[in-house]
C-alpha cells in the first residue's frame, strides 16, 4: 500500500524593492503645500488676525526646502460650523481633487471645521487621494494610523465648543430682548435711519412712500398694482434696487415697527450646526416692545390695513365641478368683483362679455348661473353695467345727501368705541406689573432649586409662578386684540364721517375706487332692484334698476 508523505510548508517573505515616499513625492519633486486660515468675524481684531495668520504660512511654506507654495485659502467673517459659505475652503477641496495640492496646513480643528461630520468625511475624501491636513495645535496628520481617532475626539471637543458658544450667545441675545434692546436693519427697513444719538430717525422722503403703500391697499389696490406703480415712479426699496416684489410690499403692510413697535424674535435658529431658521410659532419667547421709535403709519391705518388683508383672503370662488365654495383670490381689477353677490344664492357675480351683430355689451352675471345653469341657480337675472354702476352712483349720492347729520352721528359712534375698555375691566399695566413681579420670584426660585433638587415644595411654587404667567399672557392678548379692533372700528368710522362732511356736492360719475372704499356688498334682490349694503355701518339702501 502506497503511504502519502507530507512536505513541510515553507513560508518566504518578499521584502520591498522600493522605499515609501510621501505624497507628491514619487517624481521627486516638491510638495505642493497649501494653507487654509479663517476668522469668524469681520471685526478690525479678528482682521488683524487673518493677515497675521498669510503671513506666518507663507513664511512657514516658503523656509521648508522640501515644500512649495500651492497657495493660502482664507475665509473672512464666516462661521466654522458649515462648509455651504466658506467659498475659500471650497476652491481648495476643488484644487484637492484636480490633483493641484499634496499637503494642508491649517492652525486647528476649530479653524478647520467644528462640524464633527464634515471634518471627518472632508479628511477621509482627501486621505483616499492621498492627500493629508497638519492641525498644528493638536499636533494631528491625518496621513497617520491614529489620526482619525484623534480627530474624532478633537472634533467632538471643537463642536461642543461651538454649541456651548451658541448657548451663551442665545441667552445674551435673550436677556437683551427682554431688557427692550431692539435690533434694527436700516438697509432692509424702508423709512428709517440711524440717527445721530443711534436711536432710529424718520427718512421723510422714504415715510411718504411707506405711507402710500398703505393708503393704495386701502384704496383696494392689489399687491401686483401697488408694485406696477412704485415701479412705473422709478420709486426704489429699502436696499435701493428698482424692482419690488410682493413679499417686500407685504413685509412693509405687515411690520409693526412702521407704527413705532417692534416684536422681537419672529423667527429662531433651531441650533449652532445645521443653521436652520424656524418661525416663532409660541415655540419660544417674544417681547413686544411699545412706542419704541417714531411712527410713520398710525396704529389705526395698521389694524385696518390687517383687517383688510383678513378679508380678502376670505374671498370666495365657486369650484368648477362641485358648484361649492372654496377661499379664492382678491381680484383688484373690478370693485363689482368682490362686491356683487347673487340674492338668490349669495355667489358672485362675473364681469361678461357679450357680442352680437359686431356690437359689444359687458354684463355681470352669477358665477354658479354661469358654470351649473339652473342647477343650483335658478332665476338670477344677467345686469347691465351701465346701469348696474348708475345704481350704485345714485346709492351713494343718497349717502352723501344725509351729509352732516349722519357724519356727526357717527362721530359720536367712533368717540363711544374709542371710550369702550375691555369688557373685563381689567387694567393692562397691572397685569404688567403682576408680570415682572413674578418673573423676578420665578429668577429666585430657579436658583433655590439648583441648590435643592429634591424639594417638591419648590417645584410646585415654580410650577403654580408658570401657569399664572401664561394665564397673564393670555389676558394681555386678548386685550391686544380688542384694543385692535376698536381702533380699527374708531378709525373706519371716523373716515367715513369726515368724508361725508367734506363731500360737499354729488358724483357724477361712477367711480370703482369710491365704490370699494365705502361698500361692503350689493346684492342682487332681482332684475330690477340692488341692495347697497354701506361699510362701517347698518345703513343699506335699494336702488332701481333702470330701463
Amino acid at each position: 500500500m502506497e503511504q502519502t508523505v507530507q512536505q513541510e510548508r515553507r513560508i518566504h517573505v518578499i521584502p520591498a524593492t522600493k522605499q515609501a515616499t510621501a505624497p507628491g513625492r514619487a517624481s521627486g519633486r516638491k510638495q505642493r503645500v497649501a494653507a487654509y486660515c479663517r476668522v469668524s468675524t469681520d471685526s478690525e481684531e479678528q482682521l488683524t488676525s487673518y493677515t497675521a495668520q498669510k503671513a506666518y504660512y507663507t513664511q512657514k511654506i516658503d523656509e521648508n526646502p522640501d515644500w512649495e507654495m500651492a497657495g493660502i485659502f482664507a475665509d473672512k467673517g464666516i462661521t466654522g460650523t458649515s462648509m455651504k459659505k466658506r467659498v475659500e475652503f471650497k476652491k481648495m477641496i476643488a484644487a484637492c481633487k484636480r490633483g493641484k495640492i499634496d499637503l494642508i496646513l491649517t492652525k486647528s480643528l476649530s479653524r478647520f471645521a467644528r462640524n464633527t461630520v464634515d471634518s471627518l468625511e472632508v479628511v477621509r475624501m482627501l486621505r483616499a487621494n492621498g492627500i493629508g491636513v497638519i492641525f498644528e495645535k493638536e499636533n494631528i496628520n491625518t496621513l497617520t494610523e491614529s489620526s482619525e481617532f484623534l480627530l474624532t475626539l478633537f472634533s467632538g471637543f471643537a463642536q461642543a465648543e461651538s454649541e456651548s458658544i451658541s448657548k451663551n450667545v442665545i441667552w445674551g441675545i435673550q436677556k437683551s430682548r427682554e431688557a427692550g434692546n431692539v435690533p434694527f436693519q436700516y438697509q432692509k427697513l424702508l423709512g428709517y435711519r440711524r440717527g445721530p444719538d443711534g436711536q432710529p430717525e424718520i427718512v421723510r422722503s422714504e415715510a411718504e412712500v411707506v405711507k402710500r403703500i398703505y393708503r393704495r391697499y386701502l384704496d383696494g389696490c392689489s399687491l401686483a398694482q401697488i408694485k406696477r406703480e412704485l415701479e412705473a415712479d422709478g420709486v426704489p426699496t429699502a436696499s435701493g434696487i428698482q424692482g419690488w416684489t410682493y413679499q417686500v410690499i407685504r413685509n412693509i403692510l405687515t411690520n409693526e415697527r412702521y407704527i413705532g413697535d417692534a416684536l422681537l424674535q419672529k423667527t429662531y435658529t433651531t441650533d449652532c450646526i445645521s443653521k436652520t431658521v424656524k418661525k416663532n410659532q409660541g415655540d419660544r419667547p417674544m417681547v413686544y416692545v411699545e412706542r419704541n421709535h417714531p411712527a410713520i403709519v398710525s396704529k389705526a391705518m395698521f389694524y385696518q390695513v390687517r383687517e383688510e388683508m383678513a378679508r380678502r383672503a376670505s374671498k370666495r370662488k365657486v369650484m368648477q365641478k362641485t358648484g361649492k365654495t372654496e377661499q379664492g383670490k382678491y381680484s383688484a381689477k373690478y370693485a363689482l368683483s368682490e362686491l356683487l353677490v347673487c340674492g338668490e344664492c349669495g355667489t358672485p357675480y362675473k364681469r361678461c362679455t357679450w357680442a352680437r351683430n359686431g356690437k359689444k355689451r359687458i354684463v355681470w352675471r352669477c358665477i354658479s348661473r354661469l358654470e351649473f345653469g339652473t342647477k343650483y341657480c335658478h332665476d338670477s337675472p344677467s345686469m347691465d353695467e351701465d346701469k348696474l354702476h348708475q345704481a350704485i352712483l345714485e346709492g351713494i349720492n343718497e349717502l352723501v345727501q344725509a351729509g352732516q347729520s349722519l357724519g356727526d352721528e357717527l362721530l359720536d359712534l367712533a368717540s363711544s368705541v374709542q371710550q369702550g375698555g375691555n369688557a373685563d375691566g381689567i387694567n393692562p399695566l397691572t397685569l404688567r406689573n403682576r408680570l415682572d413681579a413674578l418673573t423676578a420670584q420665578q429668577e429666585e426660585l430657579l436658583d433655590k432649586v439648583l441648590e435643592d433638587m429634591d424639594n417638591t415644595e419648590l417645584t410646585d411654587q415654580l410650577k403654580a409662578i408658570a401657569e399664572e404667567k401664561q394665564a397673564i399672557l393670555g389676558q394681555l392678548g386678548a386685550i391686544q386684540q380688542d384694543e385692535e379692533q376698536r381702533a380699527g372700528q374708531e378709525a373706519r368710522l371716523m373716515e367715513l364721517a369726515k368724508w361725508l362732511n367734506q363731500q360737499k356736492s354729488e358724483f357724477t360719475e361712477y367711480d370703482d375706487t369710491i365704490t370699494r372704499k365705502y361698500v361692503e356688498r350689493i346684492t342682487v334682490v332681482d332684475a330690477e332692484t340692488i341692495r347697497i349694503k354701506f361699510r362701517y355701518t347698518d345703513i343699506e339702501i335699494d336702488r332701481a334698476i333702470r330701463k
